[in-house]
């Protein structure tokens, strides 16, 4: 049986920043903590398996080595392949290339056999998190990414090994640098690529979501149903209040043109105000909406 994908049961897509990971973590681990949901073992199987899901991909390291696997069981279809890469194995035709020098043509062959191209490692992805303000300034990024190297004996190691980027202001998020040859290196032949996604961290309350920033507005119930005005502060810096109709839902979404990253768009995605607990006459009130059928 498969496991539950780690991003799925975070909720949170797969180019996510660490720190967006962080807070989903917390804020799922809070919700179904055994503390506020006693005697549910429902909270409790989901409060293990968003544990286990913060396990597999809440650490930087950890998370690199998940979607490497993952990468390479969807390239090839969980087959084991070797991460040096091309094969190694040779045949009839390259036994007798070695008995001739190795150099001259198969005399067995009527034409000369095309040549192989090199072996080369595997490339490694891995993803590197900046915020708002070093993506508009640009400059150096430094990272760290695990890599195989071949060493004596062509014994492979798992090696950190330092990496430097130099990012254009106002880089977009999801965008991809090679660093040509720095992947895995093979035993005979040459390394694979780095591959650098570049995520900017969207902040507190934000996410992005095929290329949009979505920013969370929490908005009192009564104020969902009656309508009213909202405090907003946007990632541009700009604050100002935010009209919500009668009878909106949680979930429903404003788009605001301009106001993301870069001039980009922004949605803000309405969602109900939280309370740790409730004051005897909000409570009180509830009550008396209950009794109405509210």
């Amino acid at each position: 049986m498969a496991s539950p994908d780690p991003y799925a049961t975070l909720g949170v897509s797969r180019d996510a920043s660490d720190a967006e990971i962080k807070r989903a973590f917390r804020k799922l681990a809070r919700k179904y903590h055994p503390d506020r949901n006693p005697e549910d073992n429902a909270a409790e199987a989901k409060f293990k398996e968003v544990q286990a899901a913060y396990e597999t991909i809440g650490d930087a390291a950890k998370r690199q080595e998940y979607d490497q696997k993952k990468r390479m069981e969807n390239m090839f279809g969980g087959s084991g392949r070797s991460p040096f890469g091309g094969g190694m194995g040779g045949g009839f035709e390259d036994l007798i290339g070695q008995m001739f020098g190795g150099q001259q043509q198969n005399p067995f062959q009527q034409r000369r056999r095309p040549a192989q191209p090199q072996a080369k490692g595997t490339d490694v992805h891995v993803s590197v998190d900046i915020d708002f303000e070093k993506a508009k300034a640009g400059g150096d990024v430094q990272f760290k990414a695990q890599r195989l190297k071949v060493g004596a004996n062509n014994v492979a190691s798992k090696v950190y090994q330092n990496f430097r980027i130099k990012l254009k202001p106002g880089v977009e998020h999801g965008t991809v640098k090679r660093l040509k040859q720095q992947g895995n290196e093979h035993p005979q032949g040459i390394a694979g690529d780095l591959h650098v996604t570049i995520r900017i961290d969207a902040g507190e309350g934000r996410r992005w979501e095929n290329g949009i920033i979505i920013q969370e507005i929490a908005i009192p119930y009564s104020t969902m149903m009656l309508g009213g005005k909202v405090k907003i502060e946007l990632p541009n810096g700009k604050s100002g209040l935010l009209k919500v109709a009668e009878n909106s839902q949680p979930g429903d979404r404003r788009r605001m043109s301009g106001a993301g990253y870069n001039g980009g768009d922004i949605d803000l995605e309405f969602i109900l105000v939280e309370l740790d607990e409730l004051s005897p006459e909000q409570k009180a009130a509830i009550e008396a909406l209950q009794n109405l059928g509210l």
